[in-house]
């Protein structure tokens, strides 16, 4: 057993739609709290006027649950796009593709003719549709003690700083729990200023910005995962997931870059013997050895590229001409990493809690719970 989802809806349309399959029965789901991960997605210093004052994204959740519970059944959410009722019946097609974009790409492979077409599925307005159904995966990995956090290491020339390989279980979350309150979702203080800043001066400049961002996983059973075939690995599955987030196009495994400039017996984590049980001091290998948990905090870091919709005039072809065309301007953030963030829990938390599915089995919370020798 595993989660498996599909979404669908187009960016400008009257909805998205999530349907979110082997969902166990028994998982306590509070709508209040898909929601609230809905409006996270949408924060953040440097969002365009959509996000921060037309959508006001809220998850319908029209099956799957009962009485506060998930029921074993598919679950399937609705979220409406508020933006539908203002876009006009007829526009001029759309023939010269956005450098950056999926346009030209789409517009290829699919043979169409009008490049709003593609840019409606290919937006990341689709990712609200997977974190709705990611809030359930958190869920479900909260009903056995695991947790799913983020925060925000660079944006643009900013770099915080941050030290994977040392922090642990504790430092993350405490980190994740600053970042919360923070405009950037960085928990530097003095760091979020200058993003901050960094931001505004994009802004200024016609541009956009991209960064870096951390999701964390903490408290998860040792032994998710399997290193018996290629694609049980976890890190090839996060990997996956994280870089299925538009504009993502990086991701380490706990802090891989810095890895690969050290010597081997610097960076291995020590397996130590503490009061009758085993502990590690360090976690350069982000919570995974041969694709597996092993009991430390799962870390991966993400590298988003600047969006790509810039004010700035860039050169393209008109695809019905073949005249040389600037490309339409389309509403665009000019920073959206710390909504990756938020994005990068939501599809981590589908990606572990089918690994926990795996791993247990089971169609009832408390059966999976027994199984992990947690009790009812």
């Amino acid at each position: 057993m595993s989660l498996r989802y599909l979404t669908a809806g187009d960016s400008h349309g009257p909805e998205l739609v999530v349907v979110l399959d082997g969902m166990p029965a028994g998982v306590p789901v509070d709508p209040a709290l898909v929601d609230r991960d809905l409006r996270r997605r949408q924060g953040g210093h440097g969002r365009g006027s959509r996000s921060t004052r037309v959508e006001r994204d809220h998850a319908e959740i029209v099956s799957g649950l009962s009485a506060g519970l998930s029921t074993g059944a598919p679950v399937a959410i609705r979220v409406r796009n508020l933006d539908f009722a203002n876009q006009p019946e007829r526009r001029p097609a759309m023939t010269a593709p956005r450098p950056g974009h999926a346009d030209l790409a789409g517009a290829l492979k699919f043979g169409l003719g009008d490049l709003r077409v593609v840019r409606e599925r290919a937006s990341a307005r689709e990712t609200a549709a997977r974190v709705a159904a990611g809030a359930l995966g958190r869920a479900l990995l909260a009903a056995v003690g695991a947790r799913v956090g983020s925060f925000v290491s660079a944006i643009g020339p900013v770099d915080a700083g941050m030290e994977l390989g040392s922090l642990g279980a504790g430092d993350l979350e405490a980190l994740s729990a600053l970042a919360e309150d923070d405009l950037v979702r960085c928990p530097d203080p003095s760091a979020s200023a200058l993003m901050v800043g960094a931001i505004d001066e994009a802004r200024i400049g016609r541009q956009t910005l991209g960064g870096m961002f951390v999701v964390h996983a903490t408290g998860l059973p040792v032994g998710l995962g399997s290193y018996t075939q290629a694609d049980l690995r976890l890190d090839g599955r996060l990997g996956g997931a994280l870089l299925s987030i538009p504009a993502v196009k990086g991701v380490e495994i706990g802090p891989a870059v810095e890895v690969a400039r050290r010597p081997g017996s610097e960076v291995q984590d020590r397996i130590l013997a503490r009061g009758g049980s085993l502990a590690r001091d360090s976690n350069f290998a982000g919570g995974l050895e041969g694709g597996v948990t092993n009991g430390q905090p799962v870390v991966a870091r993400c590298a988003m590229k600047p969006l790509s919709s810039v004010r700035l005039p860039l050169e393209s072809v008109d695809l019905e001409s073949g005249a040389s065309a600037a490309p339409p301007y389309v509403r665009s953030d000019i920073c959206a990493v710390p909504a990756a963030a938020v994005v990068g829990e939501a599809v981590v938390a589908l990606v572990l809690g089918s690994a926990l599915l795996e791993r247990f089995g089971g169609d009832r919370l408390d059966l999976i719970r027994a199984g992990m020798g947690l009790g009812a």
